[in-house]
């Protein structure tokens, strides 16, 4: 007798979570249908883009990535004359250096820095974006004893803040300032100075600290 109230008690907590689930399961589809995007993002106002980062570099392919994930309707195309608008690198550096020094000389502990500068034209060259810089920083601690360990890790390191990097110029890019911008600069004349959109290579090398004393520089230019 005191089994059946239990058993329907369950029962209908079971029930309301499922109700539960299916009803933010319904949210979720009635937001992607009307085209809900986070806050601050916009498709870009452009269907076709022309980009000099290295398609083939993993950098190259993670923005091309996160650039169609949030604008579906853009397409990238290698040639500069049929693109809409185009994102150009400026700069794009990777390195590090000695943050701190133990009384023996050792490195103890190794600054890690990415910059990247960019600007987005559109097809007369006209600006849509300007030049921005973006710099990132991280600490990453270091032991000599185990120098292939920390230098896995300091790639591990360099990878996360390539893609944060990467969703930073995105969230740029795909601001409304920018559509504003592609809509106003219709009625433009067209720059007078043609930017250079030779493609970059991916000139990504690898370095290794040579010893315990000698300071480590990367000699790494470009991400990986």
């Amino acid at each position: 007798m005191i089994m059946a109230p239990l058993f329907h008690h369950v029962t209908s907590a079971r029930c309301a979570q499922r109700l539960v689930m299916f009803a933010l399961l319904a949210a979720c589809i009635t937001l992607a249908a009307c085209g809900f995007r986070m806050k601050g993002a916009t498709p870009l106002p452009f269907d076709t883009l022309y980009t000099n980062i290295a398609e083939n570099s993993p950098f190259g392919a993670a923005m091309r990535r996160a650039i169609r994930a949030a604008s579906p309707n853009t397409r990238f195309t290698s040639d500069p004359s049929k693109a809409q608008a185009h994102l150009i690198q400026l700069a794009n550096d990777q390195g590090l250096r000695q943050l701190s020094i133990d009384a023996e000389g050792h490195v103890e502990e190794y600054e890690l820095n990415l910059v990247f500068s960019f600007q987005l034209l559109d097809s007369a060259g006209r600006e849509l974006l300007p030049i921005t810089t973006l710099r990132a920083t991280r600490d990453v601690p270091y032991d000599d004893t185990m120098v292939q360990a920390k230098q896995s890790e300091i790639d591990v390191v360099f990878q996360q803040m390539q893609q944060s990097m990467v969703d930073r110029v995105v969230r740029h890019i795909t601001a409304p300032a920018v559509s504003e911008a592609y809509a106003a600069a219709q009625d433009m004349p067209p720059a007078e100075v043609t930017p250079d959109l030779t493609p970059l290579p991916d000139t990504t090398r690898q370095g290794q600290p040579q010893n315990r004393v000698t300071p480590y520089t990367n000699p790494l230019s470009g991400f990986q």
